[in-house]
């Protein structure tokens, strides 16, 4: 696995720095993806996918951030969608769109979060009203991870208000449908390649058969699809914070000052320590929260202290490295991405539920525990 992703890194990522630069969505890199089969990570071997596990699936995500977070993030949206539709579709469902889907040729996307509602992603607005043999959809997703090339979204959607969380559903909607309208493409401090926007439903009409998740089961598959996001994003930011220890790392043994190098200062060395113990430790974390995923086990705080950890620790630990690095590491033109890495886990705090939302699953936990003992 990871000769094949450490040449698709090689082979399609070489411009990534220019994707930032062009504030661009790189849609020849996410069919490059099909191409090897990275699209299809997560569907079953006999479904036509790769059939890894979360575990080596993160791993290759890290790999691919260390590159560019906001591709690592855009292609872990698609290959969770297509495992999900692979795993949960129907067999139509599965006839019409997975091969597309595995191969890159069509792009998938979740729209769960909504511009009233942010992290609360069970404060779903936008409804589903019967109409006749299908339903209709109105309202309005933000936040939208390959929203401006997505040619296939799973829009949650409130079909009974009265119901809560459990009245939820969700529908396979195609990009170009009467009634979507996609709206621009975000302007951000980075991750630009994560192909960010909004999308409005203005009366759109779907058949039955749209339907992927009905009431009651669309939430809790939705809560599903966040620990995989999360645990990505935890192996993200170990992607991110390895490739900027190595920068700094060769920045700091080439550069002398004040007759030794950069690296002989002490004040330099214990940074770099910690860098690479915070490292060490989002590793194991993350490691942890897979494996769980893995074995079928209830994942959802695991994931949550990885990502908390992981997220907070690649922050500090990217600007150390850019400090160690002196004005050189400011620059965003001059061959190293931990500019870009800074960014891409500024936006790695809020992916998927913030830090804070992290801190409300675990407290839940702890208090839950502590009624019962």
């Amino acid at each position: 696995m990871n000769e094949l992703v450490q040449a698709f890194c090689r082979d399609a990522m070489g411009d990534a720095a220019s994707w930032e630069a062009e504030r661009r969505y790189p849609r020849e890199a996410m069919s490059a993806a099909g191409d090897v089969g990275l699209a299809g990570i997560l569907v079953p071997k006999i479904l036509g996918g790769l059939g890894y596990g979360l575990s080596e699936a993160a791993d290759a995500f890290s790999l691919i951030a260390a590159a560019d977070m906001g591709l690592a993030f855009a292609l872990t949206v698609h290959a969770n969608f297509t495992g999900s539709l692979a795993n949960a579709g129907s067999d139509e469902q599965r006839s019409r769109y997975l091969d597309d889907l595995m191969a890159g040729r069509l792009i998938g996307a979740f729209l769960l979060t909504e511009p009233g509602a942010g992290s609360d992603a069970a404060a779903v607005a936008t409804t589903a009203r019967r109409d006749g043999d299908g339903w209709v959809i109105d309202g309005e997703k933000a936040w939208i991870s390959n929203g401006v090339a997505a040619g296939l979204f799973k829009v949650f959607a409130q079909t009974d208000a009265s119901l809560g969380w459990r009245g939820i559903a969700a529908f396979l909607v195609e990009g170009d449908a009467p009634g979507v309208e996609r709206l621009p493409a975000y302007t951000m401090m980075g991750g630009h390649s994560v192909g960010a926007c909004g999308v409005r439903f203005n009366g759109v009409r779907v058949a039955r058969e749209a339907m992927i998740h009905g009431p009651e089961d669309a939430f809790k598959g939705a809560m599903a699809g966040i620990n995989i996001a999360r645990a990505g994003v935890a192996a993200m930011c170990c992607g991110m914070m390895s490739a900027s220890l190595d920068h700094a790392l060769e920045a700091v043994t080439g550069r002398e000052a004040f007759g030794q190098t950069i690296g002989d200062f002490q004040g330099v060395q214990w940074m770099l320590a910690d860098a690479a113990t915070d490292l060490e430790a989002s590793r194991l974390l993350t490691r942890h929260a897979t494996e769980v995923f893995d074995r079928g086990e209830d994942a959802m705080i695991a994931c949550a202290h990885a990502k908390k950890f992981a997220t907070r620790a690649a922050w500090k630990a990217i600007s150390d490295c850019m400090q160690v690095m002196g004005a050189r590491g400011f620059r965003v033109d001059d061959g190293h991405p931990l500019a870009r890495h800074l960014a891409g886990v500024r936006m790695a705090q809020w992916l998927d539920g913030a830090t804070e939302i992290q801190n409300v699953v675990i407290t839940r936990d702890l208090l839950k525990r502590a009624r019962q003992a």
